[in-house]
């Protein structure tokens, strides 16, 4: 057998080892290409992370359809960030713009989902250098944290593969940050755009003969944002420093964030018709900072040993400001202030209030009853349409990892054995309180000022008090162990296998002492998770791959929050009690072809099929309108990946089909009050649906197509052409896919349509050190969703609030339900300059 063979495998097995928090190692490609000359071992392993060589594998190389990118690649898309990439030009991924910020996505790969929003299902596990971005607290990833320019390479990895820790149930993104080894020399680059975009981001990068190396880069972007009221302003800064020799190489990272971002999330289908800008509530303010520090080092003990480690500290400060309407009013009476309300505000200096006669029709944006009922501390929670919710998350997180690799010759074959330990802990405090208020026509809302954020006021009896003061401590040891095997230039085995072992300490400052209605808990969770593959190439440019891998996550202190049965939860973030819930177990199968079509273009098709075990879903309560987390049977992700990237001359392409299938495999019942399907006595009142095997989930499409042509007139100019298409998906609500729209309680079609867009952008160099670029996103300025979600509306069709929409049944009133849909951007213009200095 060819040490060739054995190189490859040992680069294909590590980078499979992005571990939590930074554990396993991968090889460096042109070190790779060292080994499979020399026969040496890579003098540099960059621990935790994942980039695939650039350079001709062996047969039997690669047993996992990994897609990669490089900085140059990122650079000529014209992508303002990170997801605006991902989305574009790496397969089987969707971005769900739900909160409508292009800094704050959901990321779906394979269906399974990395979201900044605290309550949604985390199934993707992302790294920066090796550093593990997950946050402690319900597992988000923050994109507006990661530097765009600071890129120097990605790769997504899919599948459960134990290796990259917890939280890795639909794949692994691993992202490699410059130095000034790869990046050397200055430059600046500044951008205009629609929506008063502007933005500067500056590089410096550089080396010395004494084995120094540094870079840096700073970002300051700024837009007024494509909807009302929508801005943002993100500031970040990224510095590396670091040593080298031949056999050592140590590297100091430093990063901090400062984030103000707007996203004022779905709009109802009427107002979104009506005006395409328009927002249904505001603001919906998120103010991020965050610092990191990581220090890795790697050295070569040993022609046939290296070892490497890391150690990293990361602190994460978050603020959320929310204008949100108040549902519990929807089916109150809210217009005309009753006697004992008029005495109170009279009494408290207020005038203009009116006497009788105060209804829906000549009230559009009601307020009196509201600030009259706080004055009573009566029932401000029926009587106010609109409330303030506020957040304050602090995390603070470090750990440290050490692992060798050791390549060796045993029992007839050529071994890459990988073995290694690491520690995750985490201190995180969560506080949220609520303020009643009222609905303004501009759609912001007035908290009432008198009333304290947080205090406790009695509503008809029962205590109104949405405050969560909880203080948690999350610790994970790991270890692990891989081994890849080359029998020979056609055949490579690889086994491997982590355990983690998790704890969760939760402290209710409210509530302490556990009990009902406390978030005191202490969660231990364990768990063992194999994987395995074989390659094959029974020819040069064609092989074969098929691999099962097990991977898990812990359940978050979100979910562990609202988990008991006998204190149901109204919303996910509204917490009370935490019993235990297990954790989810993702098995999944892989299995495919890969080849080559003479030096034109590379081809591969792979099919895969992943079964979560004990899923966390929020289900209903019999409380009508309540509900708890619960583990439940099983969900499936399944489906078939297609392939085709080449370069022909002055042309490159590229074509990626992906046909989903995401389903739930058990019975269950959720809420589904927005269904028209429930089972509600009357339509638009409370109810649930069932959940029964086959039905698909929500925001997950069957059907992804993307394809991209660039055409480089030599060294001047590039111009390139890129399209995504996405097929229709059920909308959140309509988990029985059952919902029709119908009658006056029902509106809308509980799905978003699919939909095509296209993107066109272009460089042009004027001089040696001067070039410009251009981008325009959604050419033909299509009106699309890329997500949707069913509730109830509190607005008429001419955009006035509306209370008791309909005539009441047996005594309660039904409300108005609509589709609510994430609108996509409209067409829109960037262009810029980027200066490179001698």
């Amino acid at each position: 057998m060819k040490l060739t063979l054995f190189a490859a495998a040992a680069l294909a097995l590590c980078q499979a080892h992005a571990a939590e928090p930074a554990s396993a190692a991968s090889l460096d490609a042109n070190l790779a290409a060292s080994v499979a000359t020399s026969g040496d071992l890579p003098s540099v392993i960059i621990t935790g992370s994942m980039p695939l060589p650039t350079i001709e594998q062996p047969r039997a190389a690669l047993a996992a359809p990994v897609q990669t990118a490089s900085a140059q690649q990122i650079a000529r898309s014209g992508a303002l960030d990170l997801s605006a990439f991902l989305r574009r030009n790496l397969g089987s991924v969707v971005v769900n713009e739900v909160q409508n910020n292009p800094f704050q996505p959901d990321v779906s790969y394979r269906g399974y989902t990395a979201s900044p929003l605290l309550g949604t299902p985390q199934g993707l596990s992302v790294y920066l250098d090796g550093m593990r971005l997950n946050q402690p607290f319900g597992d988000v990833v923050s994109w507006d944290l990661i530097p765009r320019m600071a890129i120097d390479s990605l790769t997504l990895m899919p599948g459960s593969n134990p290796l990259f820790g917890l939280n890795t149930l639909g794949g692994a993104l691993a992202i490699q940050t410059k130095d000034g080894r790869s990046s050397p020399g200055t430059a600046i680059e500044a951008r205009l755009g629609s929506d008063k975009r502007r933005a500067v981001e500056v590089e410096h990068g550089g080396s010395n003969a004494q084995g120094w190396h540094w870079y840096v880069t700073g970002n300051r972007f700024k837009e007024a944002g494509w909807r009302d009221d929508s801005p943002s302003d993100v500031r970040q800064l990224f510095g590396k420093l670091g040593w080298s020799d031949a056999r050592t190489d140590i590297a100091a990272t430093v990063a901090h964030a400062d984030n103000a971002l707007t996203g004022n999330g779905l709009q109802e289908q009427r107002m979104l018709a009506r005006d395409y800008r328009s927002v249904y509530t505001k603001p919906d303010l998120t103010q991020n900072r965050s610092t990191l520090l990581n220090l890795t080092g790697k050295h070569r003990a040993s022609e046939a040993l290296l070892l490497s480690g890391n150690v990293y500290y990361r602190k994460i400060d978050t603020h959320t400001f929310n204008g949100d309407l108040n549902d519990e009013s929807l089916d109150q009476s809210v217009y005309q202030p009753g006697a004992a309300e008029r005495a109170a505000l009279a009494a408290a200096g207020y005038t203009g209030f009116p006497a009788s006669g105060a209804n829906a029709s000549n009230t559009p944006f009601p307020k009196w009853r509201c600030i009259g009922n706080v004055l009573l501390g009566d029932e401000p929670a029926e009587k106010c349409n609109g409330m303030i919710n506020r957040s304050h998350t602090q995390q603070e997180n470090y750990g440290f990892s050490g692992q060798l690799t050791l390549l060796a010759d045993m029992a007839g074959a050529r071994h890459a054995v990988t073995a290694g330990a690491a520690m995750d802990s985490s201190h995180a405090t969560f506080r949220q309180t609520s303020q009643f208020g009222y609905l303004n026509p501009d759609r912001g809302i007035t908290p009432v000022d008198f009333f304290a954020a947080g205090t406790q006021i009695d509503d008809d009896g029962t205590p109104v008090d949405n405050r969560v003061d909880l203080h948690g401590r999350m610790r994970t040891w790991s270890v692990y162990a891989s081994d890849s095997m080359a029998f020979n230039q056609d055949l490579t085995l690889t086994v491997s296998g982590r355990y983690n072992r998790s704890t969760v300490r939760n402290r209710d400052a409210i509530t302490p002492g556990g009990g009902s209605g406390s978030l005191d808990g202490d969660h231990r969770f364990s768990r063992f998770n194999p994987a395995i593959g074989l390659a094959y190439a029974p020819a040069a440019g064609i092989g074969a791959y098929v691999g099962y891998n097990e991977g898990s996550r812990t359940p978050t202190a979100i979910e562990l929050g609202c988990a008991d049965p006998e204190n149901p939860c109204r919303l996910p973030n509204a917490m009370a009690g935490d019993p235990p819930l297990k954790q989810v177990v993702t098995k999944t199968w892989e299995a495919g072809l890969r080849g080559k079509v003479a030096s034109v273009a590379s081809w591969s098709a792979g099919v895969f099929r992943a079964e979560n075990h004990d899923d966390i879903l929020f289900v209903a309560d019999n409380q009508a309108g309540f509900g708890y987390f619960k583990n439940f049977g099983k969900t499936r992700h399944q489906g078939v990946e297609l392939a085709l990237d080449g370069k022909a001359g002055a042309l490159d392409f590229g074509v990626n089909y992906t046909w989903l299938q995401a389903t739930y495999q058990s019975r269950e019942t959720v809420n589904g009050s927005a269904n028209s399907s429930s089972d509600a006595d009357a339509p638009g009142l409370e109810g649930n649906i069932p959940i029964t095997p086959g039905k698909r989930i929500p925001l997950t499409p069957s059907h992804i197509l993307k394809a991209h042509v660039e055409v480089q007139g030599g060294r001047d100019w590039t111009v390139g052409l890129a399209m995504t298409a996405v097929s229709s998906s059920y909308a959140r609500g309509n988990e029985n896919n059952r919902h029709q729209a119908g009658g006056p309680a029902y509106l809308g079609a509980g799905k978003s349509g699919g939909y095509a867009v296209f993107e066109l952008n272009g460089t042009y160099q004027l001089t040696r050190q001067l070039g410009v670029f251009a981008q325009v996103n959604n050419l033909f300025d299509r009106k699309y969703a890329t997500a949707a979600q069913l509730g109830a509306t509190g607005f008429n069709a001419n955009g006035n609030f509306a209370a008791r929409p309909l005539p009441a049944v047996g005594g309660e009133y039904p409300m108005v339900n609509a589709t609510f849909y994430a609108a996509g951007a409209p067409r829109s213009v960037n262009a810029g300059l980027r200066y490179v200095f001698n």
